[in-house]
């Protein structure tokens, strides 16, 4: 659809090497809402309100993380690239923070060691994280070709969760140990695979330069970005295709078990079905976004999203086959927010360059790595009802309360399907179109040629 100048296509086994950084850091992504949450609310014994707060601090402290390193990433220039020295910084920082979550901690660990770990793996999780995205954006600048890029990157993205939501499981069917002890396997997973997946892309991926000049401003260029409309609908879409699967990934354990009436392991199932449709489905809404453009095959996905997982939550409980099939559905679409998002704003920073000469893509990257993180941070308000309204994440005798059940239910059903369906709204009349985009990579090969 496009005749903007050709780039570099890259391979696939160098697109493959590039994304082997995803298998830990999802298992991260999703240990963050998912698993650490219930772990330290369970096994750990701390308060379910306790939990959400602790969490929900060092989030709102992690979000002004971001655009200092986004600003620091602009203005980095080694000979090692812009980039990957920020991802080699993250490796022994995400390490020690894996090993203190995951494999260290015990029973009767207070809220303190909770918040002062979980700071230090958020600081490591942003690096790396926005580190890769950069790296990215410099990787494939044209927009068909960056959809591929994104799109291998979030396929790399779900193997990763799939892997390691499969380890606890596992564990448990073989007889090595608890759920306790298949939260440290892991750690342990982690702890090995970030060494060598970014090892690997060191040694098999370039790191294109864009040309500009050096980045300055300080809180003015980041405030500046806002008043672009692409960039204004590009953060509301986050923000509600984040709190959306967040809510699900928090509450899943507690509705599975205490509505539907599943064990923990059934419930794990459902979740790794859930994420292994997600890879299915991705490559089609990559194929999707490049013939009829991203913003609008993102909205048929936040539409469709909605209507599948709203059915698969409604499908009554005690029939196993037909509930994993329901969660499989609900899960095709969940990949394309994810990518596609991402894709999005890495196209805005081209038109930002075009326009001021200076690459900010790393400063973009941290808006949009904020706003994925005020997503999780609304994510665990549910948290903080249930407490309120008397639910208990171990049931007393006798289960929780009708009411408390119905809060639930409410909470994990109805809102996330009303925040997938407001994705589509938001994005209407989005202004950076295909066409647009491919005149934009046209003036900038003119002028840096």
């Amino acid at each position: 659809m496009s005749d903007a100048p050709e780039a570099p296509r890259r391979s696939n086994a160098v697109l493959a090497a590039f994304s082997a950084v995803c298998l830990p850091l999802a298992a991260f992504g999703v240990a963050l809402p998912v698993t650490l949450p219930e772990f330290y609310a369970t096994h750990v014994g701390l308060e379910l309100g306790v939990v959400a707060t602790v969490f929900m601090a060092v989030r709102l402290i992690d979000i002004t993380f971001d655009p200092f390193i986004g600003w620091a990433m602009d203005r980095t220039k080694t000979k090692f690239g812009r980039y990957r020295p920020w991802m080699a910084l993250s490796t022994p920082i995400l390490m020690l923070a894996a090993f203190m979550m995951f494999v260290v901690v015990q029973p009767g660990a207070g809220p303190v060691y909770l918040f002062a770990w979980l700071l230090v793996l958020y600081l490591g999780f942003s690096i790396g994280t926005l580190g890769q995205l950069g790296w990215a954006a410099v990787l494939a600048p044209q927009y068909d070709q960056r959809s591929r890029v994104y799109g291998w990157w979030q396929v790399f993205n779900i193997i990763g969760v799939i892997l390691i939501l499969i380890l606890p499981t596992v564990v448990i069917q073989i007889g090595i140990g608890d759920y306790a002890d298949g939260v440290r396997i892991m750690g342990w997973a982690i702890l090995i695979a970030l060494p060598v997946t970014i090892g690997l892309a060191f040694l098999a991926v370039p790191e294109p330069v864009n040309a500009g000049a050096q980045p300055h401003g300080g809180l003015g260029a980041y405030l500046e970005l806002f008043k672009r409309k692409a960039v204004r609908k590009l953060l509301l879409a986050d923000v509600v295709l984040g709190v959306a699967p967040g809510i699900t990934g928090s509450l899943l354990f507690f509705f599975f078990g205490q509505i539907k009436g599943y064990d923990h392991t059934e419930a794990s199932l459902f979740m790794l079905l859930y994420f292994v449709a997600g890879l299915i489905g991705a490559p089609f809404w990559a194929w999707l976004a490049t013939k009829i453009g991203k913003d609008r095959a993102l909205s048929v996905a936040s539409l469709v999203f909605a209507a599948f997982y709203t059915g698969a939550t409604l499908v009554p409980g005690g029939n196993f086959a037909v509930t994993a099939v329901a969660m499989f559905i609900a899960g095709l679409p969940y990949a394309a927010g994810l990518f596609l998002l991402r894709a999005m704003m890495a196209d805005v920073g081209d038109e930002v360059r075009l326009e001021t000469g200076v690459d900010r893509t790393g400063l973009m990257f941290s808006i949009l790595s904020a706003t994925t993180k005020v997503g999780h941070v609304v994510a665990l308000i549910p948290y903080l009802i249930l407490q309120w309204v008397g639910f208990q994440a171990v049931p007393p005798p006798g289960g929780n309360t009708d009411s408390a059940l119905l809060i639930l239910q409410v909470l994990f059903i109805a809102l996330p399907g009303l925040l997938l369906a407001s994705a589509a709204l938001l994005l209407r009349n989005y202004p950076l179109t295909p066409a647009r985009h491919d005149e934009i990579r046209r003036q900038l090969e003119a002028r840096e040629a």
